[in-house]
């Protein structure tokens, strides 16, 4: 699979080698319970303790304030759910826009079924929330308020740290899930006025099944699973070590690299974003040209299926996504594509292409290459 171009980095990401040395000891001979009190125990709770000082280190944080999750969905149904059932008595109103990630659209599809309502506002044709369209939209009983930091479909960063302003000065909780935003950009929660920030480990070369939820020191929250003290008694169960000590040192290394790596990144998804405009008559560029992702180019061509593109790229050995992982297989529009204004043959002819790391500009122009040559064939197919 060496000759294989990747380029669905938003998807997930390899674990990097550093990463699995740290976390592969925890796998056999440090596999002490934390919750015990003997040296094995201590051991290993010393382990997840540093991870969580390096998580946040990573969010200008203090470690009391990180809480280990299964991953980005989990953060984000603790963060709403969590809000909703701790403030219901003082209001059941909530704001999130029309792109979130499933993992938040569909929680508070669920808590609208609990009594809770819920205001879904829409973005410009970039996929940008107005922070005033959020200012209008609160009323006395609105409680919570999740927009995410940066969208995973279309790249598009979102304008965090306004909206994260106007809830402070309400007093309304802000809830943001950076889970593409880690390693990419910024992300630090004063900065952003963020009172719960979502993230997940495999996004930024850690391994799958583990993230973490920022909670601002004094933010009032019911916990979802019940048992055991662990995480100062918001999640019960054993800690998943090496996940933990992996998502550590992955967000350390992300942290530290993360201007050098966005900056190369950048470069080549302009290089990318430049030859696949330039090269297939009528393609779009979906989301804000400028405030976007430095890995994220979103396509849509006219005249062309995007799943045929995508199975076509697979077959040349270059593997993209048709929009957000988690809506893989679904038949249905992307909702966020819809979001934005996108209909018919532009919203049935997209793809998602998002680079890392170890993404070359040779992989890049290859890439582009021939993607153009596969969209040629395809409108000659159709008589185009």
């Amino acid at each position: 699979m060496t000759d294989r171009i990747y380029m669905d980095y938003a998807a997930t990401a390899p674990v990097l080698p550093e990463v699995l040395d740290a976390m592969l000891p925890f796998f056999t001979g440090k596999y002490g319970n934390p919750s015990a009190v003997y040296g094995e125990g201590r051991e290993t709770r010393k382990a997840v303790e540093r991870a969580r000082r390096q998580a946040a280190e990573a969010l200008g944080a203090e470690s009391s304030e990180v809480c280990f999750t299964s991953g980005g969905s989990e953060s984000d149904n603790l963060a709403i759910q969590g809000t909703a059932f701790a403030l219901r008595e003082k209001g059941r109103h909530i704001i999130t826009s029309r792109i979130e990630h499933p993992a938040v659209l569909n929680t508070c599809r669920w808590l609208e079924k609990q009594g809770f309502s819920v205001t879904y506002l829409g973005t410009d044709a970039f996929g940008t929330v107005d922070p005033e369209a959020v200012a209008e939209a609160i009323r006395p009983e609105t409680i919570l308020v999740s927009i995410m930091t940066a969208n995973n479909e279309i790249g598009t960063v979102e304008p965090t740290a306004e909206i994260g302003s106007l809830c402070r000065e309400k007093g309304i909780v802000f809830h943001t899930d950076a889970v593409q935003a880690v390693g990419m950009l910024p992300v630090r929660a004063d900065a952003l006025h963020a009172d719960l920030i979502s993230l997940s480990a495999h996004k930024f070369h850690g391994p799958k099944g583990i993230g973490a939820l920022y909670i601002r020191k004094g933010t009032r929250l019911d916990a979802l699973v019940h048992g055991g003290s662990q995480e100062r008694g918001m999640r019960a169960g054993t800690e998943n070590v090496p996940g933990i000590v992996g998502l550590g040192k992955a967000i350390e290394i992300a942290e530290a690299e993360r201007e050098e790596n966005a900056e190369r990144i950048r470069g080549l998804r302009d290089l990318l974003a430049g030859k696949v405009l330039a090269g297939v008559p009528g393609a779009r560029l979906n989301g804000h040209p400028v405030k976007r992702l430095p890995n994220n180019c979103s396509f849509s061509f006219p005249g062309i299926d995007g799943e045929a593109l995508l199975l076509r790229l697979d077959l040349a050995g270059i593997a993209v996504s048709g929009g957000s992982a988690c809506t893989a297989g679904n038949t249905e529009p992307s909702h966020v594509l819809q979001a934005i204004g996108l209909d018919g043959e532009m919203l049935k002819g997209s793809i998602r292409m998002t680079l890392g790391r170890e993404t070359t500009r040779e992989e890049t122009e290859k890439a582009a290459q021939v993607l153009c040559g596969i969209a040629a064939d395809l409108r000659a197919m159709r008589g185009l």
